[in-house]
């Protein structure tokens, strides 16, 4: 069973192993499949359709089942790696951590927002942009550029003290429950926000191609098992078959043998620190 680190955290030899599994994963194509999955889902979920990995109950479990088998890709190729989180409520700047020249490399430069330190800068010719919106073909950020600042532990702690997982009609536009808030449609907007203030890549259905996803997610991730320990009799909803949306026990795609039920309790499979 692993341990999901602060990435604040690691040690040089685990950020090293880290950032060479995932560039190996890139240069395996392995890598594009998962950017080509997200954005397959960020485009087909919508709020008065069908909805599986955004807008909706589903939305923590399935990146929850997404993170896991991008994990399990790193660890085919190093068996020590486990996927960090990244505390954007501490690690608030564009000089903190996880912008280093050793592990994710820095901002983007103010020209044409290009990534160029850093093993993910164009320059090194290890990280080519294959899955895109446009013809740009290397790594963009802009950090800090939206018009709002990271969220606050205050604003975590808002989020964590809502009582019911989600609530009808199971969309963007449902005006409480967990779920929701955490995405970040209503609220303080705790994940969408995240997105923004990285800017470049990570405002695209084609996110994942900034490795910083997976930070971001993982960190999503645990504060859904915080608020699953904070809140043990308030478990997911809806229970019961409910259009457009997966229940309970219903199965979500593109696995469609992985049911929301499945991925309420991560503990056999890693734990967080």
């Amino acid at each position: 069973m692993g341990v999901r680190k602060n990435q604040r955290d690691l040690t040089t030899t685990e950020k090293r192993a880290f950032v060479n599994a995932v560039l190996e994963l890139k240069k395996r194509g392995r890598y594009d499949e998962f950017v080509r999955t997200h954005n397959t889902f960020i485009l087909n979920d919508t709020d008065n359709g069908k909805r599986t990995g955004h807008r909706s109950p589903s939305f923590l479990p399935w990146h929850r089942q997404f993170l896991l088998e991008f994990e399990r890709a790193l660890q085919a190729i190093d068996a020590s790696v486990n996927l960090p989180y990244w505390d954007w409520t501490v690690d608030r700047d564009t000089t903190s951590s996880l912008w280093s020249a050793d592990f994710l490399g820095g901002n983007g430069r103010d020209s044409d927002g290009q990534v160029t330190t850093g093993p993910f800068a164009f320059s090194g010719g290890n990280w080519v942009i294959n899955v895109r919106t446009d013809s740009r073909t290397y790594l963009r950020r802009a950090l800090g550029t939206g018009q709002r600042p990271l969220p606050t532990a205050d604003d975590v702690r808002s989020v964590l003290a809502q009582t019911t997982y989600d609530v009808s009609p199971w969309n963007s536009t449902s005006t409480s429950g967990f779920r929701n808030l955490i995405e970040g449609w209503r609220g303080p907007n705790l994940h969408n926000r995240v997105h923004v203030w990285v800017g470049g890549d990570m405002t695209s259905g084609t996110s994942p191609n900034d490795p910083v996803f997976w930070l971001h997610h993982c960190h999503i991730d645990k504060l859904w098992s915080d608020w699953q320990k904070a809140h043990p009799s308030s478990g997911y909803l809806p229970t019961r078959a409910t259009t457009n949306v997966v229940a309970l026990s219903g199965t979500m795609e593109p696995w469609n043998n992985v049911r929301p039920s499945d991925m309420l309790d991560h503990s056999g499979w890693y734990t967080y620190a």
